[in-house]
């Protein structure tokens, strides 16, 4: 926070290498991965717990991105003065998301650089995880984005 208890808009010069935003805790309900499902991935694993193998009903890994990528909306690009996103480099689903599952999100800053072609900006690299309870990875992804510096910094 800044003066007078006003919150500062994240700038480049905040995302550095190693740090760690913690994003909170979900819990997909069986209701949730099926009304996923059926709007964006209608594969029998995901919407009919009869139809599958004994362990149960499993989340679209499509679905697990999006809650990572939620709580990394409220969690962080709300409050950062990014200005795009490059692209996703890797995404890996780990292990299947069931319903009832705490998920645990977090994004590690794994490096940036200020840009050449543009003083105000720069770009950083970063490693998305979700994580169960026991810390166990279920997806992990590197990404970049585009992030402004802050104004006393161009």
């Amino acid at each position: 926070r800044g003066e007078a208890g006003v919150e500062r808009v994240l700038g480049f010069e905040d995302f550095t290498p190693g740090r760690v935003f913690d994003l909170g805790q979900r819990i997909l309900s069986e209701g949730d991965i099926v009304a996923f499902a059926q709007d964006w991935d209608p594969q029998p694993m995901h919407l009919d717990p009869a139809a599958l193998p004994p362990d149960g009903l499993i989340a679209s890994g499509w679905q697990t991105a999006c809650v990572w990528m939620r709580m990394y909306v409220d969690g962080v690009l709300n409050h950062a003065a990014i200005l795009a996103a490059p692209g996703v480099e890797e995404l890996r689903w780990l292990r299947p998301v069931r319903p009832g599952m705490a998920l645990r999100g977090r994004a590690t800053i794994l490096e940036r650089w200020r840009s050449a072609r543009q003083p105000d900006r720069g770009t950083i690299r970063l490693c998305g995880e979700l994580v169960t309870d026991d810390d166990d990875p279920v997806m992990t992804m590197q990404a970049r984005g585009h992030v402004r510096l802050s104004q006393e910094q161009n």
